[in-house]
């Protein structure tokens, strides 16, 4: 009788990322392993979570960009070697099946970005981030701020320079 694993064709790339807080440890090393062909890089979780959670993506999309990758293996190093991300996204748009997570009065809630542009939370597809701020909260949000896409004084200078 074979141990079948556990991340072996879930139903979904979302249900496989929101299964890895709850793999242990030497789980997130050989799911690594299975996907880079290499050990990993560090033993920082987030860290493995993250880039698992973005190889898991990139496969089931498989929307493959070489200067993209490229790019982040780069940035990914330099944040190895320095402990510290410089890089500002900016207004940068989300690759579908990325998923923005919040803990907002003792619950998580996650979103994942559609290929149409559009959210999915709860099951539930919604043209913005705001409306599902809303929907969370109970008031009006900036959703890229709820979601700490931005800061607020972010969102705030980019309405004053709107303005000007």
């Amino acid at each position: 009788m074979s141990i079948r694993s556990p991340y072996v064709t879930p139903p979904s790339v979302l249900a496989q990322i929101t299964a890895l807080p709850d793999l242990s440890m030497a789980d997130i090393k050989a799911l690594w392993l299975e996907l880079f062909e290499e050990d990993t890089p560090t033993h920082n979780r987030q860290f493995l979570e993250r880039r698992i959670a973005y190889r898991l993506q990139e496969i089931a999309f498989c929307k493959v960009d070489r200067h993209l990758i490229d790019r982040n293996k780069r940035r990914i190093q330099a944040i190895l070697d320095t402990g510290r991300n410089t890089q500002d996204n900016g207004d940068a748009p989300l690759m579908a099946g990325t998923v923005l997570v919040r803990e907002y009065q003792d619950k998580e809630h996650r979103v994942m970005v559609l290929p149409d542009g559009q959210f999915e939370y709860e099951g539930r597809p919604y043209r913005s981030l705001s409306r599902i701020a809303r929907e969370i909260t109970g008031t009006a949000w900036s959703g890229p701020v709820f979601f700490g896409l931005k800061t607020q004084k972010s969102a705030k200078n980019k309405k004053k320079g709107a303005r000007a």
